[in-house]
């Protein structure tokens, strides 16, 4: 497993010491399509009309962005369940991508952590957080997202060269596996830091 950092937002996914399942590798598209329909239920807004013609949702609204940035601005406060919502919803959904990914063949729970550890400390709005930077940091983010573009173009190639090696000899290059987690480790410091706004630290630019 890989060591954390000093970033407050880490993640780590532990590599696989044993034979993958062929099978379900070579399958893994068709059999993530369940977990799919869980995840996009819970992470998309959206709504419905009923017979009698009134408004009723349809699913739950994803992460919470406008909200915190809301109450960090105006109140100086993040609600908990609000953060604790926002880390299980990650924590989930990086298992999911964990799965397609290929870096392990347990089917995704939707409540333990399995393989995968995503974890940062709750915030003290009021003296940890500055209540103006929330206004920009999609802004400052900007950098890193040119970067994201072309490593998550990059990390699809790295998967299907991984889809390969497992239907061969069973096992997940481990330099493969290493920049794919690098990948999804980034992705994970932007989120807390410009949308779910946990720290206003900025985020590294590194895999590691």
């Amino acid at each position: 497993m890989t060591e954390p950092d000093s970033y407050p937002i880490s993640l780590s996914v532990e590599y696989p010491e044993r034979q993958l399942d062929k099978l379900t590798t070579f399958l893994r598209p068709l059999l993530a399509i369940p977990i799919l329909f869980v995840l996009a239920a819970i992470s998309g807004g959206g709504s419905e009309w009923n017979e009698e013609g009134s408004r009723m949702a349809g699913a739950a609204g994803g992460l919470l962005f406008v909200a915190p940035l809301l109450m960090i601005l105006f109140r100086q406060k993040y609600p908990r369940w609000w953060f604790d919502w926002n880390l299980e919803l990650l924590r989930f959904g990086n298992r999911v991508v964990v799965y397609l990914a290929l870096m392990n063949d347990r089917y995704p729970s939707t409540e333990d952590p399995q393989t995968v550890h995503l974890d940062f400390p709750y915030p003290d709005a009021r003296n940890e957080l500055n209540r103006w930077l929330p206004l920009v940091k999609w802004l400052l983010a900007i950098p890193h997202l040119i970067v994201l573009f072309f490593l998550s173009i990059a990390a699809v190639f790295v998967v299907f060269f991984a889809w390969v090696a497992v239907l061969v000899t069973g096992s997940y290059p481990r330099g493969a596996f290493d920049f794919v987690e690098g990948v999804l480790r980034w992705h994970n410091r932007v989120i807390g830091y410009a949308i779910i706004l946990v720290t206003d630290q900025y985020p590294p630019f590194r895999l590691g």
